[in-house]
């Protein structure tokens, strides 16, 4: 299976998650919310023609929509609030070591996808990687650190995995995967939209607003489509586990472009997390090949006689 678009869209989404990290006036509340809006209306570009929006309409499609939308806002809400409570250290890392096992219990609930002992394993691994890479008990004030913004941060994780699973329902009724992601980031953005009127500040400045216009487009639309893209082409309880590329990815980052000095911690949080990566692939991988091909209704075999059956026609 092809899990480079979901990479992909990690990449794209942490490449734009800087600004927002180091305290940068467009990174506030109504920006986020804001980021959503431009997102999804870049998004709703592409899909000009009316019958692929009424499509998303549908009633086996409209349900796992809406719940897709409001994860991705509570998301949006909850993650930003644990990371200020907590720091980014420690609220990234409960926010996606959750994220992983929240999707794969949603996926078991839902889809009937099973989880695995090598699922259970590489996960694991990749999980305790992303924590030994950001050491969150390193930070002040980590050790008595509030419940509340611990449980914020369950509920943070917990909402990305219910986002991936419901968006793996809505792909696999065959609605088109862009009008459907624009619906939940736009819903979202509304559902939202009174943080704005409570935190206008710096809305209206121009630097604040090209930050906004760059990670809407980059750091939100491109992201979330490729993600669907993604999520098309694997399980979700891959898509959960593969989530954890984006520490990953900000700790490359860091190296190569901001030249930060590499840790014994750092060394050791990349090899887990990278050994653990590959490993929930290759065990994707496989139970794809172990799969049996299904047959179409339409599709009957040909046989000879004695022996088995012939390719089918």
């Amino acid at each position: 299976m092809n899990n480079a678009p979901i990479s992909r869209a990690r990449s794209a989404r942490q490449r734009c998650s800087v600004p927002r990290c180091c305290g940068h006036r467009g990174s506030g509340p109504g920006a986020g919310v804001a980021r959503l809006l431009v997102g999804g209306a870049a998004l709703a570009l592409f899909c000009p023609r009316p019958a692929a929006w009424r499509r998303v309409l549908r009633a086996d499609v409209i349900g796992w929509v809406l719940l897709a939308a409001l994860a991705t806002g509570v998301y949006q809400v909850t993650f930003m609030h644990a990371v200020d409570q907590l720091g980014a250290g420690l609220g990234t890392v409960i926010a996606l070591g959750v994220a992983p096992v929240a999707t794969g219990i949603c996926a078991r609930w839902w889809t009937r996808d099973r989880m695995t002992l090598g699922w259970v394993i590489s996960t694991a691994t990749a999980v305790v990687g992303c924590a030994v890479l950001l050491d969150p008990w390193d930070a002040a004030g980590a050790v008595g650190a509030e419940a509340t913004g611990v449980g914020i941060a369950l509920v943070s994780g917990v909402c990305y995995g219910v986002y991936t699973v419901a968006a793996k329902r809505f792909l696999s009724t065959g609605v088109p995967a862009l009008p459907a992601t624009s619906f939940t980031l736009i819903l979202a953005g509304i559902l939202l939209s009174p943080i704005i009127v409570l935190h206008p500040a710096h809305l209206m400045d121009a630097d604040a607003l090209m930050l906004i216009g760059w990670t809407g487009l980059a750091g939100t639309a491109l992201a979330y489509a490729l993600f669907v893209y993604g999520l098309r082409l694997t399980t979700a309880p891959l898509a959960g586990t593969l989530s954890l590329a984006e520490p990953l990815l900000a700790a490359v980052l860091g190296f190569v472009v901001l030249q930060e000095r590499i840790t014994v911690s750092a060394l050791i949080g990349c090899s887990l997390m990278i050994a653990g990566l590959v490993a929930v692939t290759a065990v994707d991988a496989r139970r794809g090949r172990r799969r049996p091909r299904q047959r179409t209704p339409g599709e009957r075999t040909i046989s000879s006689g004695p022996g088995p059956p012939r390719r089918p026609v």
